[in-house]
């Protein structure tokens, strides 16, 4: 057979401060038959995500930073379209972090099935996957809501924080969401059924606390640092828990930015606030797909997704997480 044309994206330059799309490249590259024991996998969805952002910087982290002139890497649900006595079939769906690409060959090393028969395919990038497991251990193992528990939740329209409001409830819980807009504001209160939500951009944030949490807050999970995690502390009540798990308000940032300026608050009120990274979590990942399918089935757990059409379009749909264009999961139809 002849080779498979492929269209991948590149890291063409660092980032400095907020990305542009001068900092990606798309490059036609040919893929050869499958070798013995190897399959060729088109990618029909691929995520873009935040945590990204840091992957473009040359320092070290808990993932090694992207290389210039080298094909991206990123979440990726795709189908085996050609095996040569590879460990799985043709026509399987697998899940793999071989995103940024439309083909890849594999001897299966990294390839997760999945069944596209009990979730949509682009779901295993979003509430089904990553994005949906870093909500549920985030608020279960770190926060560790309690019924009756105010929890706050930043970036609340987003692949994350959806699915964080909406076990929050599932678990007795007040809810109360900032998002960037007032469509997603709508959303969050007549879709996900929190409680209380306001759009950031309008109000700030500690107006709304201070207007949507009178009684405090015992739960914090954030998504977004900088204004809100400084609001965030005023309001949590005495031994508070704050479950940090993004801070996309500083991730184009091109100076260090200053700490809260009432950090001290965790001395008197007692808080505690924990980092995580959902990779040492895997182990979670037979509750969470047992309890998540349920949720879903029974319409408990709803989700939206912003889809972009194409691989070229992929820089695009990164660079639109920043802008806050997205409504639940950003991914890219490959």
């Amino acid at each position: 057979m002849s080779p498979i044309s492929n269209r991948e994206i590149h890291l063409a330059s660092r980032p400095v401060g907020m990305p542009t799309a001068a900092n990606f490249e798309l490059v036609e590259t040919h893929l050869p038959d499958p070798a013995p024991g190897q399959m060729l996998v088109r990618n029909r969805y691929m995520s873009v995500d935040p945590y990204m952002r840091g992957r473009m910087v040359d320092r070290k982290s808990y993932v090694p930073p992207f290389q210039i002139g080298e094909v991206l890497t990123g979440g990726a649900v795709g189908q085996v379209v050609r095996s040569n006595r590879g460990p799985l079939a043709e026509g399987t769906y697998v899940l793999s972090m071989n995103g940024w690409r439309e083909y890849f060959l594999s001897d299966g090393d990294g390839l997760t099935p999945v069944d596209p028969g009990l979730a949509p395919l682009s779901s295993y990038l979003g509430v089904m996957g990553m994005p949906g497991l870093t909500a549920y251990v985030g608020l279960l193992d770190i926060a560790k809501p309690k019924a009756g528990d105010a929890v706050f939740v930043s970036g609340a329209a987003g692949a994350v924080g959806s699915v964080v409001c909406q076990i929050a409830k599932l678990k007795g819980c007040q809810v109360i969401g900032s998002a960037g807009s007032d469509a997603k504001v709508d959303w969050l209160l007549n879709r996900a059924g929190v409680d209380a939500a306001f759009n950031y951009k309008a109000m700030p944030v500690s107006a709304g606390l201070a207007r949507f949490a009178r009684g405090g807050i015992d739960v914090y999970f954030d998504n977004v640092g900088g204004d809100h995690l400084e609001a965030a502390l005023s309001a949590l009540n005495n031994f508070g828990r704050v479950a940090v798990c993004g801070m996309i308000s500083q991730y184009n940032a091109i100076a260090p930015t200053p700490a809260p300026r009432n950090l001290a608050l965790v001395i008197g009120k007692r808080l505690t606030l924990q980092g995580f990274i959902v990779s040492d979590h895997y182990d979670r990942l037979g509750d969470f797909h047992r309890d998540m399918s349920q949720w879903i089935a029974g319409g408990q757990v709803k989700w939206e997704e912003t889809v972009y059409e194409g691989i070229e379009n992929a820089p695009a749909a990164f660079l639109g997480l920043f802008s806050g264009e997205n409504l639940g999961k950003m991914v890219v139809k490959c």
